[in-house]
């Protein structure tokens, strides 16, 4: 059900979930993790994909499926598989079209998770990657492409650099290699960016932060645009008998929802990185009212900007929306509603600047997170990040003295009188 006439905030709240005459008004939690047939018969078609229904919580649940709907309604694309955390999504994106032998190109500008996922785990298992400048041309960038690359990646706002990926250079070279390009949306959420109206092929999410907004949930979400073409003669994981479940072929069984059915019926039951029914229910609730708390975070998020830009306490700030940021024409284009409540600044004193700054804060907190209702604040260089050689921190373009700021939905005033006395701290 995907009410293509509601706008993005009636589906934020609408989509996924109608309860018909006498059903509970709001998505219930099946917190089952078996459902009951009166017959092996149907049990059978089940497993055979030739009826609708759940088996095993493993692979669908309705409370799950209900938000699966809603996150695919809200990126517009033909399906969603909703997932343990963000790290197992981009996990299960990649590796539902990657094996051993496989060749990625990514931005270097991305999350200190993905970065080490991507350069150490999936190294051992054979799929090696290269990391490219997102801002270089489209002719050095393609340098980075070999025959057996199979997908490419950026994030729409990286993390923590905060810089806004050019998705249409991206799907361009892409496609012109035959490839899907796989976006991480979680800081600009369907709400300031939708990535498939720009070229991406998929879309994944830590539902974790925004979508969740409250940092009691996580999860992750993988979103098929259905518009890709697998039958390229590249993926015969797709376009061949897959013998591990009755020799069905995706493209043929499931046309252009063949990439999200098999990393459901495939993958999800292979790995078990499922999303829990409760997380499911929580993560609804903060998805209900995602448009009005990124329009808090947004604004909240610029005024902030403004006063660090202009306190020489400060060296420099990265928010896209502040007019001398060098991805203000990038972020106009891609984010005209703005650019999510996170940002990160360069402080002065160095790494002791930063450190005597963040432990006099009152208001906001300092934890190992981010894009919730609370403002909050990280060193990614001895965090998120750590695990990464200094050479490694430039390229993802980390300083030592970089800060991460998630500003939240309270009064903007209080935030930005709480940063004003740390500063003077420092």
């Amino acid at each position: 059900m995907y009410m293509n006439n509601w706008k993005i905030e009636t589906k934020c709240i609408q989509e996924g979930y109608i309860p018909e005459n006498g059903q509970p008004r709001v998505l219930p939690i099946y917190q089952s993790t078996t459902y009951k047939y009166n017959s092996t018969e149907h049990v059978a078609k089940l497993f055979d994909q030739e009826t609708e229904g759940h088996m095993y919580t493993r692979i669908s649940n309705p409370t799950v499926e209900c938000v699966e709907k809603k996150i695919a309604a809200l990126e517009g694309g033909v399906g969603a598989l909703c997932t343990s955390s963000g790290q197992s999504a981009i996990l299960t994106a990649v590796l539902n079209i990657c094996e051993a032998g496989d060749h990625i190109v990514s931005s270097s500008t991305i999350y200190g998770g993905t970065y080490n996922l991507f350069a150490v785990t999936f190294k051992k298992m054979g799929i090696n990657v290269t990391f490219v400048d997102q801002d270089a041309s489209e002719e050095e960038i393609q340098k980075a492409f070999s025959p057996n690359t199979k997908v490419m990646f950026g994030e729409t706002i990286a993390n923590p650099k905060i810089s806004v990926l050019d998705i249409e250079k991206f799907s361009r070279i892409a496609h012109k290699n035959n490839v899907p390009l796989i976006v991480d949306n979680t800081f600009a959420t369907p709400i300031l960016c939708n990535p498939f109206e720009f070229g991406a092929d998929i879309v994944v999410h830590s539902t974790s932060k925004y979508m969740d907004g409250h940092a009691v949930s996580l999860g992750g979400a993988v979103v098929d645009s259905g518009k890709f073409n697998w039958k390229n003669g590249r993926y015969p994981m797709l376009t061949e008998p897959d013998e591990s479940y009755h020799g069905v072929i995706y493209t043929e069984a499931y046309g252009s929802a063949a990439y999200i059915a098999k990393a459901r019926f495939q993958y999800m039951r292979d790995i078990g990185n499922c999303m829990t029914p409760m997380n499911a229910f929580l993560t609804n609730l903060g998805l209900e009212t995602l448009h009005l708390r990124m329009e808090r975070h947004t604004d909240n998020a610029f005024k902030v900007a403004q006063f660090l830009n202009s306190s020489d306490k400060v060296l420099s700030v990265n928010y896209p929306m502040l007019a001398d940021d060098p991805y203000n024409k990038l972020a106009k284009k891609y984010l005209p509603k703005g650019c999510s409540g996170v940002l990160s600044f360069r402080i002065k004193g160095g790494r002791e600047g930063a450190v005597r700054f963040m432990d006099s804060l009152k208001l906001a907190a300092i934890v190992v997170h981010v894009a919730d209702a609370r403002t909050a604040v990280l060193h990614p260089a001895s965090s998120t990040h750590r695990q990464l050689s200094d050479e490694q921190l430039v390229q993802a373009g980390i300083e030592p003295d970089m800060i991460r700021l998630s500003v939240g939905i309270e009064n903007v005033d209080d935030i930005i009188q709480d940063i004003k006395q740390a500063l003077e701290k420092v």
